[in-house]
C-alpha cells in the first residue's frame, strides 16, 4: 500500500466525532524495519482510555512537515531507547540498525515517513502541534475495517506527541 492508503485525516471513535486528527496505520505483517520497530515500541505506552496508549516523546515522537500541498509525518525513536532493546528486536545489529538518522536530531532515528495531499493544519488549542494517532493491526485494511477491528479489540490506538 502507498502512504496515502495508510495515513488519514479523520475523526477517531475513542476521541469522538468532533476531534479530527492525523491517523497512521501500522501493520504487524509489514516487512519494513522502521514500521516493525515502531510497533515493538508501542508496548512502552501508558494506557489512558480503554485500548488507547500514550507514549513518552523520548520513546516515540512525531514531527509534522509541510511541503506545498502535502502534509508529511515522520515517526522517530531515541537511539538510546533502541540500544536498550533486546538484540532480537531492535538493539544493535537488529532491524533498526540500518535506519536513517533523524534530519533534525542526531540522537533520534527516523522509523517511518508518510505524507498525503491535504490542507489540514494539525494545531491544538494553544497553537501546539496536535498529537499523531497510530493504529496497530494485522494485515492490510481499509479505514472502516481498522475502526471495526478496534471495536472488536483486535487493534489499539497510540498517541504520539508531535512537533
Amino acid at each position: 500500500m502507498d502512504d496515502s492508503a495508510r495515513m488519514w485525516i479523520t475523526a477517531v471513535p475513542p476521541f469522538g466525532p468532533d476531534d479530527t486528527g492525523v491517523l497512521l496505520a501500522l501493520d504487524h505483517d509489514s516487512q519494513d524495519p522502521g514500521e516493525l520497530t515502531a510497533l515493538a515500541l508501542l508496548d512502552r505506552g501508558h494506557e489512558g482510555e480503554e485500548g488507547v496508549f500514550y507514549l513518552l516523546p523520548f520513546d516515540l515522537a512525531a514531527r509534522y512537515e509541510r511541503v506545498g500541498d502535502r502534509l508529511a509525518v515522520r515517526i522517530t525513536a531515541s537511539r538510546e531507547v533502541l540500544a536498550d532493546e533486546p538484540a532480537g528486536g531492535r538493539g544493535p545489529g537488529g532491524p533498526s540498525a540500518g535506519l536513517p538518522p533523524d534530519a533534525d536530531d542526531a540522537d533520534r532515528v527516523t522509523l517511518l515517513r508518510r505524507e498525503l495531499v491535504t490542507d489540514f493544519v494539525p494545531s491544538g488549542p494553544d497553537g501546539e502541534k496536535q498529537g499523531v494517532l497510530l493504529i496497530d493491526h494485522p494485515g492490510p485494511a481499509s479505514l472502516p475495517e481498522l475502526f471495526a477491528r478496534f471495536e472488536r479489540g483486535e487493534s489499539g490506538f497510540a498517541v504520539l506527541n508531535a512537533s
